[in-house]
């Protein structure tokens, strides 16, 4: 049995160690040599994945950096909390360095005698080649242009920026920050207690002084020194079909979320989870891992994922209408309900495991 991986992100990795623990043998192909992300930026990443990852995986925990506490204000309502999250002061969700991850990822597969790397070749047909599956991570493949085209999209005509502050030590940095600003959501994610990143979505141009505007918002820190910062532009997308015969769209190919609430690779891995459950199925009862695992994995999360991502859509724009509006009623209103147990809980196990159905 033999699966290629088409595509060097970070999900893509994330992949191929889960199928190789299972002694699955995997070829990663992509246009350049693996290498680690931009060093300064950050993945949130939810208790029940990082339950996964370290059981699964890779043990993560002693690259992590946990969160017990969600906050999230609105600039409307000056310093008043709209929503507070906190689970008996235990991990709501944990944040990771990219780099750090990923070498650690990269450092694993190398020594599996299950794992190869191939740079692909300029006009490399990799369909003619023998494979039990082909999941797709990389969306500017020839094999994404060719099958996986049509999408449902969202340009949100904004920016995200990413940069991590030095500061004085903080006892217990534990607490994540989401403010929603008259020009966008702006998060403080810590990942130790010196360092804390901040990504900032913010409307229009690309060139903005976000040094200016995180002082702006931060009473918390006292920063010694900000991070170079790292833009990108933000657009939201959810594939009409995910796979192709024995061809699978995956990772953010197949869908791709605003990063307010920091979901995107979440949805990655619990698709990872599914993917992984069909397959162990097909290799316990002595079966080929063929094309049905691709159609039974898209008719299983394609809903889900359709769901969820337009809940975080629609997160966005409530708070993007408040603001538009500059009346605080609607996080007023928000803000009662948040005070109910069940509806805090439900939004806490929303956040951690997705679309429970």
């Amino acid at each position: 049995m033999k699966i290629c991986i088409v595509g060097g992100g970070l999900i893509s990795l994330v992949l191929a160690k889960a199928l190789v623990n299972k002694g699955i043998y995997v070829d990663i192909y992509s246009n350049q040599k693996l290498k680690s992300p931009n060093k300064y930026r950050t993945l949130g990443i939810s208790k029940a994945n990082i339950e996964y990852l370290s059981k699964n995986v890779l043990n993560v925990e002693k690259i992590l950096w946990k969160i017990n506490k969600i906050e999230i204000y609105n600039e409307n309502l000056k310093n008043e909390k709209v929503l507070n999250f906190e689970n008996n002061k235990q991990q709501l969700f944990s944040i990771i360095k990219n780099q750090t991850f990923y070498s650690s990822l990269i450092k694993k597969l190398n020594k599996s005698k299950f794992f190869n790397f191939k740079k692909i070749a300029q006009n490399k047909d990799l369909l003619s080649l023998k494979y039990n599956l082909f999941i797709n991570c990389d969306s500017n493949s020839s094999i994404a242009k060719k099958f996986f085209y049509k999408k449902m999209n969202k340009d949100y005509e904004s920016y995200a920026h990413t940069l991590v502050l030095k500061h004085k030590p903080i006892l217990n940095n534990n607490i994540a920050v989401q403010i929603f600003t008259d020009v966008g959501p702006l998060a403080f994610l810590p990942i130790s207690n010196r360092e804390t990143s901040v990504v900032y979505s913010v409307k229009g141009t690309r060139n903005i002084n976000l040094i200016n505007l995180v002082k702006k918002y931060n009473t918390k820190y006292s920063i010694i020194n900000f991070s170079d910062n790292f833009s990108f532009e933000l657009k939201s997308s959810n594939l009409r079909y995910q796979h192709h015969d024995n061809i699978l769209a995956f990772g953010e190919l197949s869908h791709k979320l605003h990063p307010l609430a920091g979901q995107g690779f979440n949805m990655s891995i619990r698709d990872i989870k599914v993917l992984m459950d069909l397959i162990i199925f097909k290799i316990d009862h002595g079966l080929e891992l063929d094309k049905s695992i691709c159609s039974d994995f898209e008719k299983e999360t394609r809903h889900k994922n359709y769901l969820f991502s337009n809940s975080i859509d629609f997160i966005y724009e409530f708070f993007k209408l408040e603001n538009k509006i500059n009346n605080p009623i609607l996080s007023k209103t928000l803000q009662f309900i948040g005070k109910n147990k069940l509806v805090n809980e439900f939004c806490i196990k929303f956040a951690d495991k997705g679309i429970l159905i």
